[in-house]
């Protein structure tokens, strides 16, 4: 498969989480957007890290997924915390973290 299809494929992820992130208001969704753009960069990662046969690809690709596992676990605690104050995990409503 050529290259212009993974990038292909990571744009239009990438696309789509951008989107989702913009678009949508609850907490939960907004991660699962990032989630989704950077999953669309270790696409690219490991698809340039294959046609060059490189392994600097997939180290940054399993980088970044350490980096994403920290960033859902820090997010989840948050969303947890907003949600035992408000009942509601609306990003709009959660413009203030004090109490």
């Amino acid at each position: 498969m050529s290259l212009a299809y993974y990038i292909a494929l990571a744009m239009v992820l990438f696309s789509i989480g951008a989107v989702t992130v913009v678009v949508r208001k609850s907490t939960i969704i907004s991660i699962l957007g990032v989630e989704l753009m950077l999953n669309s960069a270790n696409l690219v990662f490991i698809a340039f890290a294959r046609v060059f046969g490189d392994v600097g690809g997939q180290v940054m690709a399993f980088f970044v997924m350490v980096v994403a596992a920290a960033e859902v676990v820090v997010g989840l605690s948050i969303v947890v915390e907003i949600f035992k104050s408000r009942a509601s995990t609306d990003l709009d409503e959660a413009t203030a973290l004090r109490n």
